[in-house]
């Protein structure tokens, strides 16, 4: 009878864990999500878009634990206004990607603006038509192609600023 009560016991230590988001597939919080660069409206179809620009399918899983399920399809056409992209100047020598982005493409998108902030990893800050941050996506081990790309579909700016 003990037995059995500590088995029971062991399934239910490991539902919890489970539940609690300590097994694989599981939904990250706010904080550790922030930390991979996940952060404001990040829907799961923005996420199976990441898949195409972007073969790590690590940091794929990644935005699958911090994205919102899509509750209409007019929500997956989600644009910005304008985007910051973020790095430390000292990081830049480790990815060359990033810097023949901002060195060759950047000018091509007059509404991308660059920032370099001390211990920053390569980070896209996705901006709505107040300025204000809305998400913030790391670019670590982006391609040029795949930033000119995404910029080019999920930036979307005001046309009464020309």
């Amino acid at each position: 009878m003990d037995r059995s009560l500590s088995v029971a016991a062991a399934v239910a230590a490991v539902a919890l864990l489970c539940f609690s988001g300590l097994c694989h597939g599981e939904r990250l919080g706010v904080r550790e999500c922030e930390d991979l660069g996940f952060t404001g409206l990040a829907l799961c179809s923005d996420c199976n878009a990441l898949s195409e620009f972007v073969k790590d399918q690590e940091l794929v899983e990644d935005c699958r634990k911090c994205c919102t399920e899509d509750s209409d399809d007019s929500i997956s056409k989600l644009t910005f206004s304008g985007a910051i992209i973020e790095v430390c100047m000292r990081k830049l020598v480790f990815y060359p990607e990033v810097v023949g982005f901002l060195e060759e493409d950047k000018d091509d998108f007059p509404y991308v603006e660059a920032r370099y902030s001390y211990g920053s990893p390569p980070k896209l800050i996705m901006l709505d038509d107040k300025g204000e941050l809305k998400e913030t996506i790391r670019i670590d081990n982006w391609k040029r192609e795949h930033i000119r790309q995404f910029l080019k579909e999920k930036v979307k700016p005001m046309k009464s600023d020309s």
